[in-house]
């Protein structure tokens, strides 16, 4: 019997890899500024800095934190064969970091008035992970 790949599937699931020490460091209670600037490829550390400053009500402060951490989140999965497309698994834990560094991307660009990146963002969260979506929108 001969198997035949699906060619038709699209690209397989990007799985970024871990960084357990950084990881740890949040969990433990540590400063996201304080993993930030020890881990700065760590996304993250990035979307905690952008989610409490969003929460602070500081919209620009949440969008600088957001898109670095975005765009280190980019880096490391074009490192891992991703090619502008494709799934990004929610339940791969190193995955969260990037997928709600773009989720805060998108919800401060939007509180900023930056109605265009806001649906991108919005956009690419939801052809990465339809999981990340219903996690970060509260279901």
């Amino acid at each position: 019997m001969e198997s035949h790949e699906n060619l038709l599937a699209g690209p397989p699931p990007t799985r970024l890899p871990d960084l357990p020490e950084a990881r740890e460091a949040l969990r433990s209670g540590a400063q996201a500024s304080d993993v930030a600037a020890r881990f700065p490829a760590y996304p993250a550390a990035w979307a905690a800095l952008a989610e409490e400053y969003f929460t602070a009500g500081h919209a620009v402060t949440s969008y600088a934190f957001a898109r670095t951490g975005y765009h280190r989140g980019l880096d490391q999965l074009r490192r891992a064969g991703w090619k502008g497309h494709g799934p990004i698994p929610w339940d791969h834990e190193p995955n969260r970091g990037f997928l709600r560094c773009l989720h805060a991307l998108g919800r401060a660009a939007q509180a900023i008035g930056e109605r265009d990146e806001a649906e991108r963002c919005r956009r690419f969260l939801k052809e990465s992970s339809a999981e990340a979506v219903a996690e970060l929108n509260g279901r």
